[in-house]
């Protein structure tokens, strides 16, 4: 399938990020601010060139009417406020890619900022409290509370439909694990075997501690600006070759009934077919990994490997730094950090750029970065990123 998306017209000109902690002593407020400065120093810029901000979040961040005139920004052009989590995640690049190349905005800066450990928690406690969405009165009758519990179901399907166990799950943990021992960013650099992993406490079944994504504080900013003007900034242009949202899954209301099959599948064609690409020539991939079980999805609904292939692949290194395909080469989710993806673009830009340091791996033109993939709330998202050439 193709779309009218404009291909290779927008570019990736800076990233910023804070520390990711348990407790970052700061306000919501002060962290957008400060990932929001560092993307926009690192592209050469300064923050007077911003006339246009995204961001999203489920009530637990702060909305660009507010943050830009912090900045010291009297008025924008153009702005994206979405409500919800990793789900949209991708969508606001997306968008941004559409601003910049129309010529409605010149420079978007793409942000996420929360305290999502010391503030406002997905399992509703902390200090703030999140604004629930709509289905949350269905769900709750039968128990579905946390986004834990329904991806669970899915994975239990997944395990009785083509055998996956449980230490196929911690293998994906310990790679994210792996990859996160030297990164510098990660929250979870200790070592983890799958003795560790076996014994660590049940969430849900299938899914025990170590299964589970971090709950973070931090904040991550990308600056977007056209083609034309990034060839101008210091670093090598990161172009948005492709970007794809829309479908997902829910569990009340949209008729999915085979819970094993990846709701990925549902926007895959159409990311590919907007990039220009498909999955073999995908260097390196980013995915969205709120638990080990979506990892494994993602790399089957975006034809990463084929449906039911993906513990064989593990166990021979295929997703490992040094291997065909290298997936989440920060740590992830769920050993970096908990930004509802959006240091995954972090990551897949400092690949691209040749500037992951320890962490650099040989291929890195292409890169395929995903939002949640559409369980919950019934949303999903995703990009193909290019290295200009």
């Amino acid at each position: 399938m193709t779309t009218k998306f404009p291909r290779n017209q927008a570019a990736i000109a800076g990233i910023g990020a804070t520390e990711f902690s348990k407790d970052s002593g700061a306000s919501v407020f002060s962290l957008a601010a400060r990932a929001v400065k560092a993307a926009v120093a690192d592209a050469g810029l300064q923050v007077k060139d911003i006339d246009g901000l995204a961001t999203f979040g489920p009530n637990d961040s702060v909305a660009p009417n507010l943050l830009a005139p912090a900045l010291g920004l009297k008025s924008i052009s153009w702005y994206v406020d979405q409500f919800l989590g990793g789900s949209v995640s991708m969508s606001i690049l997306g968008q941004a890619a559409l601003a910049v190349s129309a010529g409605v905005a010149e420079c978007v800066v793409c942000y996420r900022a929360l305290n999502g450990r010391s503030g406002s928690r997905m399992n509703g406690s902390g200090a703030l409290g999140q604004r629930p969405p709509w289905d949350l009165q269905f769900k709750a009758s039968t128990g579905y509370i946390v986004p834990a519990q329904e991806i669970a179901m899915a994975a239990k399907a997944h395990m009785l439909r083509y055998g996956t166990t449980s230490e196929d799950l911690g293998r994906l943990a310990i790679l994210c694990r792996n990859n996160a021992i030297d990164n510098e960013r990660a929250m979870m650099r200790k070592p983890l075997t799958m003795e560790d992993y076996l014994e660590s406490r049940w969430i849900v079944e299938p899914f025990r501690l170590f299964d589970c994504c971090l709950e973070t504080d931090g904040a991550v900013a990308v600056a977007v600006v056209n083609a034309d003007r990034a060839k101008d900034l210091p670093h090598r242009p990161v172009m948005v070759r492709g970007a794809a949202w829309g479908g997902g899954v829910n569990l009340i209301n949209n008729g999915h009934t085979d819970l094993a099959d990846s709701p990925a599948k549902l926007i895959s064609d159409r990311l590919y077919g907007a990039a220009g690409v498909g999955p073999s020539d995908i260097d390196f991939a980013e995915l969205y990994d709120c638990f080990t079980y979506t990892l494994l999805s993602q790399i089957e609904g975006y034809s990463l490997c084929k449906t039911g292939e993906v513990p064989a692949q593990l166990v021979e290194g295929s997703f490992d730094r040094d291997g065909s395909v290298p997936i989440n080469t920060a740590g992830g989710l769920l050993s970096e950090g908990y930004l509802h993806g959006m240091n995954h673009v972090f990551e897949a830009v400092e690949q691209i750029r040749g500037s992951a340091g320890t962490r650099q791996i040989d291929r890195h033109d292409t890169a395929l970065v995903t939002g949640q993939l559409g369980y919950v709330s019934g949303y999903s998202s995703a990009l193909v990123l290019e290295g200009a050439r």
